[in-house]
């Protein structure tokens, strides 16, 4: 949201949530983007998210701790057009039950001498869409779980907005 808020030729249009309780829905009304919050029912079983989306003329869909699969719906309205960050360096550390604290604490017990972020975009199965991006920082002997996350989220800052502009500005051109 910060990296976009100035940018007239890329636009933020609406920020969904599977919770009502996430701070993502509190720092989009800071910035004066829309909101939408839904269920796992509505999400699998309707088309209102993909409604939503095209209500707002969202052409992307970005997404950032979200960890459910797309339905069909989503990924035929939307081929190629749905990017994905993963904390680890992909197909190491990807699939169901890979995310967040889960695949640090994987990487700290395997003693992994580095990691990194994966940006990809999505098809039908977790964490296995075409890898667009990846970057890798060094870890230390024995670093911890949140060590090691710590270094992945200076990554992620650092990397996903830049890749998500890109993306957008090359397949939108």
């Amino acid at each position: 949201m910060e990296h976009f808020k100035d940018r007239e030729d890329i636009k933020i249009v609406l920020l969904l949530s599977n919770t009502s309780k996430a701070y993502a829905l509190e720092r989009a009304k800071n910035f004066g983007i829309p909101t939408y919050v839904f269920n796992r029912n509505s999400f699998y079983n309707t088309t209102e998210v993909l409604d939503e989306l095209k209500k707002n003329n969202a052409q992307w869909i970005v997404l950032a701790g979200f960890l459910w699969l797309i339905p069909e719906n989503l990924l035929k309205s939307y081929p190629n057009r749905i990017v994905n960050i993963h904390p680890a360096l992909l197909p190491a550390y990807g699939g169901h039950g890979m995310y967040g604290a889960h695949v640090h604490q994987a990487v700290a017990k395997a003693g992994d001498r580095e990691s990194g972020i994966t940006i990809h975009l999505l098809n039908e199965r977790y964490d296995e869409g075409e890898v667009v991006f990846q970057a890798k920082c060094a870890l230390n002997e024995g670093d911890t779980a949140e060590e090691i996350a710590r270094k992945v989220q200076i990554l992620e800052h650092e990397h996903f907005p830049r890749i998500v502009e890109e993306l957008i500005t090359t397949k939108n051109n």
